[in-house]
């Protein structure tokens, strides 16, 4: 494996589809068809994948011999020593640096939700990732950071109440990884992860429980209170609790009876059901927003 094929696979670029998050101010603000918004918010999601490759780079190094006690995360590159931490190091200054600069082009207010971004996964590789609790909070929060530099990059408000729907989400997704590494590794569960000896399934599953039902309300309410509905002038978006419902029970049940649940991104990916869902709700979701109240699609004007 050359040294290139060997960054290139350490930035992850699969993961890389998180930083669609970005896009939900666009997508919700009714601006997915206002040219300038789009593009702003596609170099807000480039400059987002930059700085969450750097931040793999930086978290494969913090956890380099923990790694190779994984199954799967001992054949990455730096586990494996195809790629120097010396190297991986000077990619992930070099990308941090770059992002940074270009983020100037979308406001200041950008650069420090960049620049926060990219100190709180800092803190989690060196700190966070080994404060029970904390852990799971700090990875949500690089989630909300996502849509809160999508809603800066345009500019527009974003609701209170996505963000409280992505973090809740992120938990969600969090803690059933969490739940995965610890049945998966069994008793070497600690050796790869130390946090772990703090968790066990029952407790896991547990606050799975909790924020899976807070998930849930929170959507709920969001699609139906009354500052959602006559901002968008509908009361229609409640149709799309269905398609959250079904993908969260999909999600619990690939995780407790199919065992996965590992990487999100990968699940996603792989379970067509899961897959076809997400992309209906998306579906059902631009339909309903730009077809209530004045018409948001370009032909409508």
């Amino acid at each position: 494996m050359s040294k290139l094929s060997a960054l290139l696979i350490s930035l992850r670029p699969h993961q890389w589809t998180k930083n669609l998050f970005v896009f939900a101010a666009l997508i919700f603000d009714k601006h997915l068809f206002v040219l300038p918004a789009v593009l702003r918010t596609f170099l807000a999601f480039l400059l987002f994948c930059a700085l969450s490759g750097a931040v793999y780079l930086i978290n494969d190094i913090a956890d380099i011999e923990r790694d190779r006690q994984h199954p799967r995360k001992r054949l990455r590159p730096i586990a494996r020593g195809a790629l120097s931490p010396g190297t991986a190091t000077a990619a992930a200054v070099a990308l941090i640096a770059t992002a940074l600069l270009a983020s100037a082009y979308l406001g200041s207010i950008f650069v420090l939700c960049s620049a926060a971004y990219v100190l709180l996964n800092i803190l989690y590789s060196f700190k966070l990732k080994n404060i029970v609790i904390m852990d799971a909070i700090s990875v949500s929060f690089g989630f909300v950071i996502r849509p809160v530099a999508g809603a800066v990059a345009i500019p527009v408000a974003i609701s209170d109440w996505l963000l409280i729907c992505a973090l809740l989400l992120a938990l969600f997704l969090t803690m059933c990884k969490r739940r995965h590494e610890l049945t998966l590794l069994n008793a070497g569960a600690m050796e790869h992860r130390a946090i772990l000896s703090e968790y066990d399934p029952y407790f896991l599953d547990q606050m799975i429980a909790v924020v899976t039902a807070s998930s849930v309300t929170a959507y709920a309410i969001y699609t139906t209170a009354p500052a959602t509905i006559e901002k968008f002038q509908t009361h229609r978006l409640t149709w799309t609790i269905p398609f959250v419902l079904y993908g969260i029970f999909r999600y619990l049940y690939l995780v407790h009876r199919k065992d996965q649940g590992g990487s999100p991104t990968d699940l996603l990916l792989a379970d067509r059901p899961l897959m076809i869902n997400v992309a209906l709700w998306g579906l059902a979701v631009v339909l309903i927003l730009y077809t209530a109240g004045e018409p948001s699609w370009p032909w409508a004007h």
